[in-house]
């Protein structure tokens, strides 16, 4: 299979690329980056170029284009950042398979598990509206992007993901930095869902709803073990040893970071309800076993 990574030269594309090129499979990769592999090409995120030639070669397009939340402070040109940097690049790739002499047969689009609000009584499924804070509403347009690629008759996949626990990369080493120099606890009261997902089962969905032709529309990328922000701080602290009594109060987060103290001060519980009733087993589904192999 030829497979077209958009944003494929970050953390999780390029861990995407490294998978699929070991199972034979051949992976090309769009970036904004000077290329610095054959199999990488540039592109503006924007508008078709030379670059739209590949899709005539591409078997499945993924979309991880997206400037990352985690950058601070969020500033009315940055919240449009992240706006333009997910939208943009979605109409580009929309624009160039509709051209395209041979389209794709599958498009997996990315998207985050704060599609269904920071707050809610129950767990949400896939079923569950969007919330209408930011972050959930920017996922909503993040989806919407690429949406018309249906009307084409591409297999559309939506992967709404949690925080994905990677040692190497991403954000769970800087997480755990704090634990490390003896400063681990909760943030706020605790309560609030702290949405993750192992590594290797991010990576083994992906390929799972790569090959499943019946797969279409959104599907939850979480662990099925429902997690606060205590029980996973408090699991961390325990992993690694180190005392669990640093907590940082809720108004602390508020005026340090703003808006942006959402992400760590609230949260919702999520169910990969979808992805469990087509089938996939989760290899970390417990975060005690995340955790070890992690650590280990």
């Amino acid at each position: 299979m030829n497979v077209l990574i958009a944003g494929g030269a970050g953390f999780l594309g390029s861990t995407i690329a490294k998978t699929l090129t070991a199972d034979g499979h051949t992976v090309f990769i769009l970036t904004r980056r000077q290329p610095r592999a054959p199999n990488q090409i540039q592109w503006d995120g924007f508008a078709s170029g030379a670059w739209s030639r590949i899709l005539n070669e591409a078997d499945a397009v993924v979309n991880l284009t997206g400037y990352s939340t985690s950058h601070w402070p969020w500033t009315k040109a940055t919240k449009q950042r992240f706006v333009d940097s997910r939208v943009l690049p979605g109409r580009a790739l929309v624009s160039a398979i509709g051209r395209a002499t041979r389209r794709p047969r599958v498009f997996l689009q990315a998207s985050g598990i704060n599609h269904y609000g920071l707050r809610g009584d129950s767990p949400a499924d896939e079923a569950t509206p969007p919330g209408d804070d930011f972050l959930a509403q920017l996922t909503v347009q993040w989806e919407a992007a690429t949406q018309p690629l249906e009307e084409l008759g591409v297999r559309r996949v939506v992967l709404r993901s949690a925080v994905v626990l990677d040692r190497r990369g991403g954000l769970f080493p800087l997480m755990v930095l704090p634990v490390k120099l003896f400063f681990g606890g909760r943030f706020g009261n605790g309560a609030q869902a702290f949405p993750w997902i192992h590594i290797e089962d991010y990576i083994r969905a992906i390929r799972f709803l790569l090959e499943q032709a019946d797969a279409r529309g959104a599907f939850n990328l979480i662990a099925p073990e429902p997690t606060s922000n205590a029980e996973f701080m408090r699991a961390v602290c325990k992993s690694l040893a180190r005392p669990y009594w640093f907590h940082i109060p809720e108004f602390l987060l508020r005026a340090a970071l703003g808006e942006m103290s959402v992400m760590l001060a609230d949260g919702r519980f999520v169910q990969p309800k979808r992805l469990l009733d087509s089938g996939f087993k989760f290899n970390y589904g417990k975060l005690n076993d995340a955790l070890e192999n992690l650590f280990a």
